[in-house]
C-alpha cells in the first residue's frame, strides 16, 4: 500500500507536504504514512481514492483495477 500512494503522488508531481494539507495533517506524519510507520486512517484513506479518483481497495493492494467503484 505505501509504494502505491507514493507512486500516486509522484505521478501527480505532488509533494509530501501538499498531501498532507489535503489530509489536514503535517508533512512528517503524512511521510511516516508512505513509509509505513503509521497507519493510514481509514478517513484518510477515503480522502486518498477520492483525491486520486481510485478505489480504497486499489491504495491497499487489493485489486489491480485503478478504477473507482461506481457509487449508489
Amino acid at each position: 500500500m505505501y509504494h502505491r500512494i507514493r507512486d500516486l503522488r509522484e505521478d501527480k508531481d505532488l509533494n509530501q507536504g501538499q498531501l498532507a494539507t489535503i489530509l489536514s495533517v503535517n508533512q512528517a506524519t503524512y511521510s511516516r504514512y508512505e513509509s509505513g510507520k503509521l497507519e493510514i486512517p481509514i478517513q484518510s484513506l477515503i480522502k486518498l481514492a477520492d483525491f486520486y479518483s481510485t478505489s480504497v481497495d486499489y491504495l491497499l493492494n487489493l485489486t489491480d483495477q485503478q478504477k473507482p467503484y461506481p457509487r449508489n
